[in-house]
């Protein structure tokens, strides 16, 4: 049995959807969207450098890519368990016309709550080749120690 359906001629223009002009503007949000993140200017410009980070036996190691950053524009601190690594990577005088900008510039910043504890005094931070490497010794009673077993 057929239902009988009721159909309208008129509708009201206000009201009728758009969908291709609602997908065009999705499309421009999300070409701003992946701009901003490309460019660093989330958070107020400040981002993130590609980190990696080793745990060996007395020690933690972070490694930071920071190309063109001179040594006296990153800031290395360690509170209690807390690494914090900033900086800025300045924009450096071009004689010539940027046409494609694919590098991050402005401020940076890197976060981590290490584990364990650390000891503070003898953290070093050594940035070569474009790469910040610091390296957090373990406090000796954290240390894994082997414990030889004695017999009779």
């Amino acid at each position: 049995m057929a239902l009988a359906v009721r159909r309208t001629q008129q509708q009201d223009q206000s009201r009728r959807r758009d969908p291709f002009g609602e997908l065009e503007d999705l499309q421009l949000q999300l070409a701003q969207l992946l701009d901003s993140v490309a460019s660093g200017e989330l958070n107020g410009g400040v981002w993130a450098p590609s980190v990696d980070v080793e745990e060996t036996e007395d020690a933690w190691v972070v490694e930071a890519e920071l190309p063109g950053v001179d040594r006296r524009d990153v800031n290395v601190d360690l509170r209690d368990s807390q690494l914090v690594i900033s900086g800025e990577v300045k924009e450096r005088e071009r004689k010539g016309i940027l046409r494609r900008r694919t590098r991050r510039v402005g401020q940076f910043e890197y976060r981590i709550a290490l584990p364990g504890e650390a000891d503070a005094e003898r953290v070093k931070a050594d940035l070569r080749d474009g790469v910040l490497t610091v390296r957090i010794p373990k406090p000796e009673g954290s240390r894994p120690r082997q414990i030889q077993v004695k017999g009779e």
